[in-house]
């Protein structure tokens, strides 16, 4: 049987959490989970994402050149559909670890998603659910935009697409990741090395995304595209099924809301009670916890100290005298409060997320569209494809991964102590500080770019633009890859596909941030004289260099203020409970107070 149990100081097992076989079983560590499980996920993520890449970073030239919306609204379609695919990942999470497990949520979704791109490529391809073509650049031509059926259609295939793949990213990376468990060292490791490969399963399906099916695209047209698509995806449930017989499945542990709301409502109830002064008695280590902890599957794995100390009122038994039995509404355990303060205390981190990723959602819209208005051609014989620019991050994350995982960490382990090499906080801390250049890259290069072909209507070498994709590939290496690993270790054995799913929504979160940003900055630079820096379907009349500017200060501020969330939460892990006096401990794990709220080591239950 394959138990994974987190320990107290003391070594006692706090909780246990049971894994199962596809028949529901206890599995066995010989026979279930460790890499040759891990594979099969690694497969389905590449070529999940390898699907929906294709789709979405050459959508904006589908959207605007065969949909005919114009420019600035087709940037917003795009960043609204991937917006919406990473905030679908809440639900994704949830149903997960709450009613379907993480298995049946990827194979139920995964489908969905592979229906909405069958109906991309059927109205791709029959002329009758586009509207007549046109020549958007063109001002001669008055060009139709899609509306009525034909939008529907469309808006229906893409958002099935996005049901799909957001209910589906989660749980590939937690589902992975729990084919490795936690309390052994080696397996500990092992964990640490999935999350680098997964990174680079993913560049790989993005790498081919972008060259191989964008290259399907431009020469065989948006419906074999989409087609293609529909076929990646297909392959990718096939091998997921062929997994079947290895995974350790992680049950379902019914609603994951339900002991967050009870300490919140708890502690909202007893706001007028006194905490205790002495930090030992709340942070105390979770000694047989009682049965709806069990249920709900929370097992923190660290804590928060005196920080959020409001909270604590929720696990405090005021003694009025009667003998009444207070309910799991009232009267909650320090485990799952401790558990709550860790996934508020992370928020801040999450926020900070939100800048860089606004910043990945220009070089999916505008920097296409900036490459289109290069030279294509740097050589007479070879053209290259705007939407084939976003390959060029993944082609530095295939070279890096490997090398940052077989020489950087081992090194950095040894010097640190941390099987990751680095913290995951201070990786983060890394990647968010260098976006800051890709898009001072960037700035200046549209600048060039601009100013070449107003003077002398030369147009620059697109060749030109790589700068700040090499530099976003390597801040991305650091970024994202830290948070997803930062936010699973973080979480509870019940809850790490619904945490998983929080760092998606700060891709979410960025790119609507991103939508934002480009109606405010319309708005605010419009006059009665000119139009705003993005309101023309033409960059040479629009002012992309300076939107890009304001980008790069917002990321170095954002930067500092990850600087002191982060030393926040530093601050308060430093914090760690110590195991509280011998004779202190009770069964209900609950801290009690007198009537009269005075604290005393005998009103401890």
């Amino acid at each position: 049987m394959d138990i994974q149990s987190g320990q107290n100081s003391k070594g006692d097992s706090m909780l246990a959490q049971v894994f199962v076989d596809w028949r529901d079983k206890p599995c066995s560590p010989k026979k279930h989970g460790g890499m040759r499980a891990a594979v099969f996920v690694l497969a389905i993520q590449a070529f999940e994402i390898m699907a929906i890449a294709a789709v979405g970073n050459n959508l904006i030239t589908y959207v605007f050149d065969e949909m005919h919306f114009p420019l600035s609204k087709s940037a917003n379609i795009v960043t609204n559909f991937i917006g919406t695919v990473f905030l679908l990942s809440l639900l994704g999470g949830f149903l997960s670890d709450s009613y379907l497990g993480s298995f049946w949520t990827m194979l139920i979704f995964g489908f969905v998603e592979l229906s909405g791109f069958i109906l991309l490529s059927i109205q791709a391809h029959l002329p009758q659910l586009r509207p007549p073509p046109c020549n958007m650049i063109s001002k001669e031509d008055h060009c139709m935009e899609a509306n009525g059926f034909r939008a529907t259609i469309f808006f229906l295939a893409l958002y099935l697409v996005a049901l799909g793949s957001g209910c589906l990213k989660p749980n590939m990376i937690s589902h992975g990741a729990d084919q490795f468990g936690q309390d052994d060292p080696d397996q500990s490791k092992k964990l640490s090395t999935y999350f680098n490969t997964a990174y680079f399963s993913f560049s790989m399906g993005e790498l081919i995304a972008l060259t191989a099916l964008v290259w399907v695209q431009t020469r065989s047209g948006m419906d074999v595209g989409f087609g293609v698509s529909a076929a990646a995806m297909a392959v990718g449930l096939v091998i997921l099924i062929c997994g079947a017989f290895f995974y350790r499945n992680k049950p379902p542990q019914g609603s994951i809301f339900t002991p967050i709301a009870r300490v919140f409502v708890a502690a909202f109830t007893k706001r007028k009670q006194v905490c205790p002064s002495n930090s030992e008695v709340l942070q105390r280590s979770h000694i047989d916890p009682p049965e709806h902890l069990a249920i709900s599957g929370l097992e923190p794995s660290s804590f928060v100290g005196n920080k959020l100390r409001f909270l604590d009122k929720a696990c405090i038994k005021a003694q009025d005298g009667s003998d009444v039995k207070e309910g799991a509404w009232r009267l909650c355990t320090a485990a799952e409060v401790e558990q709550v303060k860790i996934i508020v205390s992370v928020i801040p981190i999450f926020a900070c997320t939100i800048i860089f990723n606004t910043v990945l959602a220009q070089l999916q819209t505008f920097s296409v569209q900036q490459g289109s208005a290069m030279n294509t051609r740097p050589a007479k014989s070879f053209q290259v494809p705007p939407a084939s620019l976003q390959a060029i991050p993944y082609i530095m994350l295939i070279l890096l991964v490997p090398l940052y995982e077989t020489c950087f960490v081992p090194l950095a382990r040894r010097l640190t102590g941390d099987d990751s090499g680095i913290a995951p906080l201070q990786r983060i801390g890394v990647g968010l500080f260098t976006v800051t250049f890709s898009m001072v890259a960037a700035a200046v290069i549209e600048k060039k770019r601009r100013d070449a072909y107003v003077d002398s209507g030369e147009q620059l070498s697109i060749i030109w633009i790589a700068p700040q994709f090499l530099i976003f590939g390597l801040s991305e290496m650091f970024t994202a890859v830290g948070l997803i690993e930062f936010f699973y270790k973080q979480s509870s054995a019940g809850m790490r596909s619904f945490l998983t799913a929080m760092t998606y929504c700060s891709y979410s979160f960025g790119f609507y941030l991103s939508s934002l940003l480009v109606s405010l900055v319309n708005r605010i630079t419009s006059s009665s004289s000119r139009d705003g820096w993005l309101r023309d379907n033409d960059l040479n009349k629009d002012r992309l260099d300076l939107f890009y500017w304001l980008l790069a200060a917002l990321s170095l501020v954002n930067f500092f203020s990850y600087l002191l969330c982060s030393r926040w939460y530093s601050s308060s892990r430093s914090l760690s409970a110590n195991p509280p006096p011998s004779g202190l401990h009770g069964e209900d794990d609950h801290l009690s107070f007198t009537s009269s709220k005075h604290v005393a080591a005998e009103a401890i239950l």
